[in-house]
C-alpha cells in the first residue's frame, strides 16, 4: 500500500471518530436540555414521594373504614 493511501485511511478514519464524538456529545447535551425542560412541564418538585403516598392513602383508608361503622351502628 502506498503511503499516501495508508495517510488517506488514517484520515478518513479520525473524520469517523469525531463526527461520532460529535453526535455523542450533541445527544447528552440534548437530552440534559429535554430532562430540564420535562422537568418545568411535569413540575417534578411539587412531586409527591411514594412514601407520603402510601401513608395518604393508609389514613384515606381508615377515615372510610371508621365512617362506615358509624354508618352500620
Amino acid at each position: 500500500m502506498k503511503k499516501s493511501c495508508l495517510i488517506a485511511v488514517i484520515a478518513v478514519l479520525a473524520a469517523v471518530a469525531g463526527a461520532l464524538v460529535a453526535v455523542a456529545v450533541y445527544l447528552r447535551r440534548r437530552e440534559k436540555e429535554l430532562d430540564e425542560y420535562e422537568r418545568l412541564l411535569f413540575g417534578e418538585d411539587e412531586a409527591v414521594p411514594a412514601a407520603d403516598e402510601a401513608e395518604d392513602d393508609a389514613a384515606a383508608a381508615e377515615v372510610v373504614d371508621s365512617a362506615d361503622e358509624d354508618s352500620a351502628e
